[in-house]
């Protein structure tokens, strides 16, 4: 694994997103570093499966290069500049607690419950073990105010056998920026797209049904939760995104 020697130009004490501010880097000799920053990055994504073998050293070693790209950022108003299709490629936590469907149940848990996110999430992480992963893409509008999630999904139903089920889960939300690097985010709905089923994938398709996920949340806790999205790092190839949790999500341009 090549070796980046860069220094890691930040205060450890200000890693937690909470606490962060987004930086602007304005010095043009950085973009070298940038670079090569960037594809120690996507191969250590590429060879741990966008993160979900990494062991603990390589964890750790994309810890400090995301880190150290934040404290590179080269655009103002990241929140503001992330318009686009992107595709996950590394994420410190699931890959589908990118979803803003996911984001909006840990929002609904509310900040002194993570601990039982944690769980509830794990449980539902280990009820999927069978499910094959495909793309994870997010989808945001050129004004800002919309994010579109797409996770392509296969799914075995009976051990042993060939068939698996497959199909695209399509979540929407809507974004509003209250900070350069800040988004508060609403679940809309969801709908599956793109199934093999045969006759539902053709059903599925022409009418596009879409389950009201944010009315249901209105519904049994009276408003739909907020969910609150970070971006500390946006340049035309990448974005790093952090959660409420401080868990980041790397993604690249689709």
């Amino acid at each position: 694994m090549p070796d980046v020697s860069y220094p890691s130009d930040y205060d450890a004490d200000a890693l937690e997103s909470d606490k962060k501010r987004v930086s602007v880097d304005t010095d043009e000799d950085d973009a070298a570093i940038r670079d090569e920053l960037k594809r120690e990055l996507i191969l250590l994504a590429s060879v741990t499966n966008r993160g979900t073998c990494a062991s603990t050293e390589e964890n750790n070693l994309v810890v400090d290069l995301v880190a150290q790209l934040e404290a590179l950022n080269p655009t103002v108003d990241p929140a503001l500049n992330s318009q686009g299709d992107w595709e996950l490629c590394y994420s410190s936590t699931q890959s589908f607690r990118s979803s803003p469907f996911f984001l909006a149940i840990r929002a609904f848990l509310g900040d002194n419950n993570k601990a039982m996110a944690d769980t509830a999430f794990t449980i539902h992480d280990r009820a999927t073990t069978a499910s094959r992963v495909g793309k994870v893409r997010q989808i945001i509008d050129k004004n800002n105010s919309e994010l579109v999630s797409e996770y392509d999904l296969s799914v075995g139903l009976i051990p042993g056998l060939p068939f698996r089920v497959k199909g695209t889960v399509v979540t929407s939300a809507e974004l509003t920026t209250i900070a350069p690097e800040t988004w508060e985010m609403t679940v809309r709905g969801t709908k599956v797209n793109g199934s093999n089923v045969p006759f539902l994938d053709q059903y599925l398709d022409d009418n596009a049904v879409e389950i009201p996920v944010g009315e249901a949340f209105k519904a049994i806790g009276g408003s739909i939760p907020t969910a609150v999205l970070k971006t500390f790092y946006v340049d035309e190839g990448m974005r790093i995104t952090r959660d409420i949790d401080d868990n980041f999500f790397v993604f690249t341009r689709a």
